[in-house]
């Protein structure tokens, strides 16, 4: 049995790796001050993949050695790293300071937007070198919060 799509063919035990992309035509009502309105929308940008079976796996080299552990202090590179803000919002609570080393992940601090409570992240691990904000400040997205190095 053979299948043909387009210029592709397909044999039973075969499959070839292609994306699709699919356009649906989704039907709403919407009402606008009383008078009803029947819109199609399109929806773009849904993407389909076929894939193939799954070859065998390939043989496992040996595990690399245990190396040593890393240290615990981060050393200064001298290179510093803007922190900056998502999007704009209020600082509700600075949990780092001056000089503190924080590791990728740990909270910086605390701000609200859109009503929410927010932890901004370390993108990396560093010594933070300054704080451009203080407790109730209002930021920009994109503003510089923190400086880490």
């Amino acid at each position: 049995m053979v299948f043909e799509f387009g210029n592709n063919v397909f044999l039973p035990r075969f499959y070839l790796i292609k994306k699709i992309k699919i356009y649906t035509m989704k039907k709403y009502v919407i009402t606008v001050n009383g008078n009803k309105y029947e819109v199609e929308v399109e929806e773009v940008g849904s993407v389909v993949t076929k894939a193939a079976p799954a070859p065998a796996p390939a043989p496992k080299a040996a595990p690399a050695p245990a190396s040593a552990p890393k240290a615990a202090k981060v050393e200064s590179s001298g290179v510093s790293k803007p922190v900056t803000a998502p999007m704009p919002g209020n600082i509700i609570n600075i949990v780092v300071k001056p000089g503190d080393v924080v590791k990728k992940g740990q909270t910086l601090l605390v701000f609200e937007a859109m009503k929410m409570e927010n932890d901004l992240a370390s993108p990396s691990e560093g010594k933070v070198v300054g704080i451009n904000v203080s407790k109730g400040s209002i930021v920009a997205a994109g503003d510089v919060l923190l400086t880490l190095e």
